[in-house]
């Protein structure tokens, strides 16, 4: 009966949902989407030059002298500014697999 339980309980544990984790960033986000629609063209383009300034410095940057935590800090800090600059840069193209260039490819043919 013990053992029983002790099944139970693992299978009710293991089936409960987990707590997502991006869940902050994804409200961060969106709250830099409202900043970059509010922004001008001129706001954009100095901020666009204002985060590559910063991204050439830490490239520059020596970083075998740095802690463990200062570079985890860095490495943050460049996601940032790279998931920023995609925001402001605009659209970002479509992207197509190859899979889906295939069905193209077979819908055109079907077609004409």
């Amino acid at each position: 009966m013990k053992k029983i339980i002790c099944l139970l309980s693992l299978s009710l544990l293991l089936c409960l949902p987990t707590v997502n984790s991006k869940a902050a960033a994804t409200s961060n986000t969106m709250a830099n989407k409202e900043v970059v629609t509010n922004m001008t063209a001129e706001e954009k383009q100095a901020r666009i030059v204002e985060i590559t300034m910063r991204v050439n410095e830490i490239k520059n940057m020596d970083r075998s002298d740095l802690t463990r935590s200062d570079r985890k800090a860095l490495r943050t800090e460049l996601r940032a500014l790279k998931t920023e600059s995609r925001g402001l840069g605009g659209g970002g193209g479509i992207y197509l697999s190859v899979g889906a260039i295939i069905i193209i490819i077979l819908l055109l043919i079907l077609i004409l």
